[in-house]
């Protein structure tokens, strides 16, 4: 602590040398994860507090917020900034706290607990440097702790600091700690955390946060803050070159250079660039900053590159060095975190978001969904709300990437419904299948095609439906000439329509029954009710329909009228070669029933499908 008092003198006697201290420590990202009620906020406060990082009047007004018996300071609300959290005690929302001591700087994200709120844990998480996990004691290792660790390993963050919370509610008992120690180190001997280490904890009691404690002389490692402090942090991304271009500057005439953020190695002037998709290659004029040029960059500055030759770069394109290409294709896996109450939806199409750009991309399959008790692979049709699963992905065009182990900038991203703008899914791309080098002129023609997926529609069933409030299907009259097959066709599409469906009568005017049964399935696909009275006289006319169109989207319906009258109202109509059917879903007599009686039971068998 004796640091940040001198801290605090030099703050209070040289503002300049202060920042400047500041300015140069290095940066720790760190996440707080756990399960509801592990006492991660209650961490977070102590370690502000304890650290000199609380303001009086926020002190003050924790105090006042205090509810807890028999203690003076409620830790959690010091992030806990939302009336709701407050009132229900959990976190919702991932908090941002910032504070830094004599060695480093740190921002913390304080994320919920509660699995409906995975996905915010999953935003808080993707820039982590250390995922600290809370364990109760008293409860052991959860399947939400389990879930954390796993989504953390995926997000690629290097350490894991488990914290066994609440240890005075056990005494301090260290067959407690060693026990939850076995467990989770057999749980996560699957995952890939470059260290992880253990502490036995009271966030409450401020035991082994910032100081060890003398209540844990059995336990010899450091405290939670000399941890933080000391564990090795690499923010570089990638060794390689990247630079997605965010936008292309042109103030004048004489200047154009293109804005981006540095997502891995560095950049030299003079060195030379190959920009994606395009392909063409130039040399670094000038590396542009708000503070003045710069001889060279690095991953994580944001910088203007200017390049020696007129070439097209805009937004999307990415500059590399030409011997470090990252991969080019249009089909790779991915592990998606599912972020949305709305299930994946195979069959239609998504915006994936991927550095600075946006492509269409499709599900060619669901390969397995992870199960987060055994971290095994297993079998799924679809993913639910913060299912972790293995896709296969097709964009509409090539994209550029690195596997997500190697760098965690050009290897992630997301996925967004293009009917709600809601993002839905957080994506980590593997490794190639093909680790054969490709040659820049392969690379550059896959760029360059356009897409060779076979043609697709960009809208699922499950919307359409959604967007018509109905499913669509066939309604198909069947019947002699001058049964009133068409008339009954009509007054469906009227009651149809004033109910607020969309209906719609095929015309047959020089049409045959191949075509008439073409338009009906496009309408019926569009999620119309497709009204259609087209003589089918035979059986195998009817049955070639339904093989078209599909048997259970097909309302067969039989008007049954009587010959007699049929023949008197159409003399001039041939009736032989009509097979009656045997098999419909509804038969009606327009000489027995009125019109309006043989619609509202049409209408009432379309009510019970559904």
């Amino acid at each position: 602590m004796s640091s940040n008092v001198d801290e605090n003198e030099l703050l209070r006697t040289d503002i300049s040398a202060y920042l400047e201290r500041y300015r140069n420590k290095e940066l720790l990202r760190f996440v707080a994860v756990g399960s509801v009620d592990d006492g991660k906020s209650t961490l977070i406060g102590r370690l502000l507090h304890d650290t000199g990082m609380v303001y009086e009047d926020q002190l003050e007004a924790v105090k006042r917020a205090t509810n807890i018996e028999g203690e003076e300071i409620d830790f959690s609300l010091f992030t806990d900034g939302l009336a709701a959290e407050r009132e229900q005690g959990i976190t919702i929302d991932v908090a941002y706290r910032y504070f830094a001591t004599a060695k480093r700087k740190f921002i913390i994200a304080d994320t919920p607990g509660h699995t409906q709120y995975t996905r915010n844990m999953v935003t808080g998480a993707s820039t982590a440097d250390v995922a600290l996990i809370l364990i109760d004691a008293r409860l052991g290792v959860l399947q939400q702790s389990r879930r954390h660790a796993m989504i953390a390993n995926l997000l690629g963050i290097p350490h894991l600091a488990v914290c066994v919370n609440k240890m005075d509610l056990v005494g301090y008992d260290k067959g407690v700690f060693d026990s939850i120690r076995k467990t989770f180190e057999e749980f996560s001997s699957g995952l890939s955390f470059q260290s992880i280490g253990f502490f036995p904890v009271s966030a409450l009691k401020g035991v082994n946060i910032v100081e060890k404690s003398e209540k844990t002389g059995w336990y010899e490692g450091p405290s939670v803050l000399e941890y933080l402090e000391t564990v090795p942090v690499d923010h570089e991304e990638g060794d390689e070159l990247r630079l997605p271009v965010q936008y292309v500057i042109r103030p004048n005439l004489n200047y154009r250079g293109f804005a981006g953020q540095i997502v891995g190695g560095q950049v030299k002037q003079g060195d030379e660039i190959l920009a994606l998709p395009s392909g063409k290659t130039s040399k670094v004029r000038s590396i542009d900053t708000y503070e003045g040029a710069l001889d060279e960059a690095s991953s994580p500055q944001s910088v203007v590159i200017r390049l020696e030759d007129e070439i097209d770069v805009s937004r999307g394109d990415m500059l590399v060095h030409p011997s470090a290409r990252p991969h080019v294709g249009r089909k790779f896996s991915a592990h998606v975190v599912w972020m949305s109450e709305r299930a994946l939806d195979p069959d239609k199409t998504y915006i994936l978001k991927h550095t600075t750009q946006e492509i269409r991309v499709q599900i060619d399959a669901v390969k397995a969904k992870i199960d987060l008790d055994t971290l095994e692979e297993v079998d799924a049709a679809n993913l639910e709300l913060n299912d972790i699963g293995i896709l296969d992905l097709s964009t509409h065009r090539a994209l550029y990437y690195d596997p997500y182990t190697t760098n965690r900038s050009t290897g992630a991203f997301i996925l967004i419904d293009s009917l709600t703008n809601a993002t839905v899914g957080a994506g980590m791309i593997g490794e190639a299948e093909s680790q054969e080098e490709r040659s820049l002129d392969e690379q550059l023609a896959e760029l360059r095609a356009g897409s060779g997926l076979r043609p697709r529609t960009q809208v699922s069933a499950k919307e359409r439906d959604e967007r018509m409030g109905q499913k669509g299907s066939t309604v198909w009259l069947v019947g002699l000439p001058g049964s009133g097959r068409w008339p009954l066709a009509y007054a469906l599409e009227r009651r149809l329509f004033d109910l607020g469906r969309t209906a719609t009568v095929v015309d047959p005017t020089g049409e045959d029954l191949r075509s008439m049964v073409s338009a009906a399935k496009a309408c019926t696909d569009a999620d119309l009710v497709c009204i259609c009275a087209f003589p089918s006289h035979s059986k195998a006319d009817r049955a070639y329909l339904r093989e078209r169109i599909g048997a259970e989207r097909v309302t067969m319906v039989y008007v049954n009228t009587d010959e007699a009258l049929c023949r008197e109202r159409r003399p001039d109509a041939r009736f032989d070669g009509f097979e009656a059917p045997e098999k419909v879903d509804l038969t009606v007599a327009l000489d027995q029933v009125r019109l309006d009686d043989a619609v509202d039971m049409i209408l009432g068998l379309l009510e019970k499908r559904k």
